[in-house]
């Protein structure tokens, strides 16, 4: 699926909601608890979770890929773990501001 800046997601397994802040070129396969997520608004459409893939997503963390051309905003926590063409998702670190002295 090619992402969009904006666009929101929601997972198949579970209440997993998600909300692309950067997105790559070409297309990805987005991912929670292994099944692939789909548009908000599409057909909803059901999946069995991996059990594998249940460590769960946190309610305002943005979730980036190793390489930082993905990142999501997750507006919706469930079980299920987040993941970009088979490679998980973390959570991504605040930037450490400068000092102001």
């Amino acid at each position: 699926m090619q992402l969009k800046v904006g666009q929101a997601l929601v997972s198949a397994v579970d209440e997993t909601g998600v909300i692309v802040t950067r997105a790559p070129d070409g297309d990805v396969s987005v991912t929670c608890g292994g099944v692939a997520m789909y548009p908000k608004g599409d057909d909803a459409v059901s999946g069995e979770a991996d059990p594998a893939q249940l460590e769960g997503s946190l309610l305002g963390k943005r979730y980036v890929d190793e390489a930082g051309t993905v990142e999501l905003l997750c507006t919706k926590p469930g079980k299920g773990s987040l993941a970009v063409d088979g490679s998980a998702l973390t959570v991504a670190q605040a930037k450490a501001l400068p000092s102001s002295d």
